[in-house]
């Protein structure tokens, strides 16, 4: 009997060690970036934002909302009955634009899928939180892409002058994507710790402009870009909020943008505004949303007050119709929005993935796509 015991516990012992020795070696793979260390570490504890050995919101944010219990939150989705059109039946429409052959001189905004998007303006090209791999995970074979909205793919990015990140999740921060476009990107802007993630996959600190909320820095061709807050939160490793996220205020010559990243609804809309508004454009964050989730993702409705605050005269909705990141089916988010707008008298413009919008037009229309 002592025996039979003794080799059990071996066994536990040794399946325990090796599942220890898996994770460790999964966590330290490329994909999972670099913790901040050195400079950077000592410039993110001299941060005011960042108290209790970790980035803080302006306000209290729980993950979880009050009357929801994570474990509840975590069956629902791993394991609940799944709405039928939580992905789409067919797939989706999508153009397939040359974004290597758009005139420099051209004034576009082009969406890519989720959050990810490339925008032209006055002679200069920014790719925001580009992930074009199949899968929005660091894991093949989880999260796949929506057919339709996998048409772009890294191959397809040109020359850029600025990458730009909102914040370190894998569905805005893609390894494979950034990795592959290094040498085709001068600089990349981030908030303060996530280039530790891009210098472990190649980027040197002289391609980082690295900042945090209120900072502005001046860019080419007279444009300034502002990292204003958002309420959210970091992390893709073992350790949560040890890097910033960030929304962006993006100011040229000619227009002025809002690059809202993902953010639940709070105040800081309202004073960035009043600092920084009007704008002629809004990219925020509508889809991937829950009740349970509200503090760190804008439900429809908080989408359409968020405008109002910010004072933006047209809205382009992002983080939807390509990944399954929630349980509302995956159009809700679009349906929602475009309705909601009509009520409220906004301009929300709606491409198909890959369908160019011309930043300088005032009338441009587009299909119900989603339906």
């Amino acid at each position: 009997m002592e025996l039979i015991f003794l080799q059990m516990m071996y066994w536990i012992l040794t399946i325990v060690i090796v599942l220890i020795a898996t994770y460790f070696i999964v966590i330290n793979g490329m994909a999972f970036g670099a913790v901040p260390k050195g400079k950077r570490l000592k410039r993110i504890k001299q941060s005011k934002l960042y108290r209790n050995k970790q980035f803080q919101n302006i306000s209290h944010t729980p993950s979880i909302a009050e009357g929801y219990k994570m474990s509840k939150v975590t069956y629902d989705f791993f394991l609940g009955k799944k709405h039928p059109l939580l992905k789409p039946l067919k797939e989706i429409p999508s153009i397939h634009t040359d974004l290597k052959s758009l005139d420099k001189n051209t004034d576009a905004f082009i969406w890519l899928g989720h959050s990810s998007y490339y925008i032209q303006t006055d002679g200069v090209s920014f790719l925001i939180d580009p992930v074009l791999s199949l899968y929005g995970s660091p894991f093949k074979y989880f999260n796949k892409a929506f057919k339709g909205a996998d048409v772009f793919k890294p191959q397809d990015i040109p020359n850029i002058d600025y990458l730009v990140i909102t914040h370190d999740h894998f569905d805005h921060l893609d390894y494979p994507t950034v990795k592959s476009i290094r040498d085709r990107t001068k600089m990349a802007i981030v908030p303060l710790g996530v280039g530790a993630h891009l210098e472990r996959w190649g980027y040197t600190e002289y391609q980082l402009i690295e900042e945090e909320w209120e900072t502005t820095v001046e860019l080419i061709n007279n444009i300034k870009l502002t990292f204003t807050p958002a309420r959210h939160f970091s992390g893709r490793r073992l350790k949560q909020n040890d890097t910033l996220w960030t929304s962006y205020v993006l100011e040229t010559p000619t227009k002025k943008i809002f690059l809202g990243g993902d953010s639940g609804y709070d105040s800081h809309f309202k004073t960035i505004g009043e600092k920084y508004g009007p704008f002629d454009y809004a990219v925020l964050e509508n889809g991937q949303y829950g009740e349970a989730w509200r503090y760190i993702h804008t439900l429809p409705e908080d989408v359409i007050q968020a405008a109002v605050d910010i004072n933006a005269r047209h809205i382009l909705p992002v983080h939807a119709a390509k990944f399954a990141l929630a349980l509302h089916p995956w159009n809700e988010p679009l349906q929602k929005i475009t309705s909601l707008g009509k009520e409220k008298n906004l301009d929300i413009l709606t491409p198909k993935i890959g369908e160019v919008v011309d930043l300088n037009s005032r009338d441009q229309q587009f299909t119900v796509w989603w339906d």
